[in-house]
């Protein structure tokens, strides 16, 4: 066995790798299910989130769904763009941006909804249900015990700003 052979065979073992490809797996399951709407995965985790919890300006946004606050910006633009999300100043701070998920926005999460769940479906289906619950708890807990590790470090529940109800 060559160098270049025991490498490949050490990286395949590696969780990072294993990780990665998964992921790539995962949104390419996630793209194909939910082609009709032209929405990513990360655009549909912030629409989500903001369907969840009106209001949200973008730095809680990005924390709470573990991505980058520059990069968040321009996903919000595109959203915005769209017409699935406003941007509102703040009352009393008007620097603040805070975002709320329009009706068509909701139209098109609820729409996505059954495609997002047969997309998870898809890519747990090789695992027997015992599997697929072991491996979300797993995964679960990974996530929550190396969270602060990230770069992007999600923050669940953190307390919103002041902020009304609707656009």
């Amino acid at each position: 066995m060559s160098l270049t052979e025991a490498f490949l065979v050490v990286l395949e073992d590696q969780p990072g790798h294993l990780i990665r490809r998964l992921h790539q797996i995962s949104v390419a399951l996630f793209l194909d299910e939910t082609q009709t709407w032209g929405v990513t995965a990360v655009q549909f985790s912030a629409l989500t989130a903001m369907a969840r919890q009106p209001g949200l300006d973008q730095r809680t946004l990005a924390r709470r769904i573990g991505f980058d606050t520059s990069t968040l910006g321009s996903v919000l633009d595109r959203l915005e763009a769209r017409g699935l999300v406003v941007r509102q100043a703040h009352r009393q701070d008007r620097r603040v941006r805070l975002l709320f998920i329009t009706p068509a926005g909701q139209q098109t999460v609820d729409a996505m909804r059954e495609s997002v769940l047969r997309a998870g479906e898809r890519l747990l289906a090789p695992l027997s249900p015992e599997e697929q619950a072991t491996l979300l708890a797993l995964m679960r807990k990974l996530v929550i015990t190396n969270n602060a590790l990230s770069r992007a470090p999600a923050v669940a529940g953190e307390a919103p700003p002041d902020t009304p109800s609707s656009p």
